[in-house]
């Protein structure tokens, strides 16, 4: 559904915009990067069935590139999620580093971003529910929340 009227996105306390991705550099190789590119659906289903595990949303766009960004309630929920002996991710990377490892064939990449509460802006217009919105709730960007500078708090 699209929302046609102008909204912002709110979440409570502090959240992690988890960036992650692989690069296609091989792409006559697919035995090399489907295997890869298969591994994140199968760790964004234990998730979504797991909320206690701190994820909250993740949003894809396919390319060479294929690009994540995943939202999370805390760094140490998405640390544990990484290195816990119970979860799809450790075999995922494990399989990663024993076929493709740095033979290039394959690129693969993150970024973490801490995020006090508070210190973030969002505008959505004629937009489904999407990104921040969906991983917290949709408001009407009209009054303190209408500028960029007035969402972030730097409005005079």
């Amino acid at each position: 559904m699209i929302h046609r009227e102008r909204l912002t996105a709110a979440i409570d306390g502090d959240f992690v915009v988890f960036l992650i991705g692989m690069r296609i550099n091989q792409p006559w190789k697919v035995h090399k990067w489907w295997p890869v590119a298969a591994a994140m659906p199968r760790m964004i289903s234990e998730l979504r069935s797991q909320p206690q595990l701190g994820f909250l949303h993740a949003e894809t766009w396919f390319s060479k590139t294929i690009i994540m960004v995943q939202y999370w309630r805390s760094v140490d929920q998405l640390m544990a999620y990484a290195t816990s002996k119970h979860a799809a991710h450790l075999p995922a990377w494990k399989a990663f580093n024993q076929s493709i490892g740095i033979d290039g064939s394959v690129g693969i990449w993150h970024e973490t971003f801490a995020v006090a509460a508070g210190a973030y802006e969002s505008v959505y217009v004629n937009m489904p529910v999407f990104g921040l919105g969906r991983a917290g709730k949709l408001e009407p960007a009209t009054g303190r929340k209408q500028s960029a500078v007035d969402r972030l708090g730097r409005g005079k």
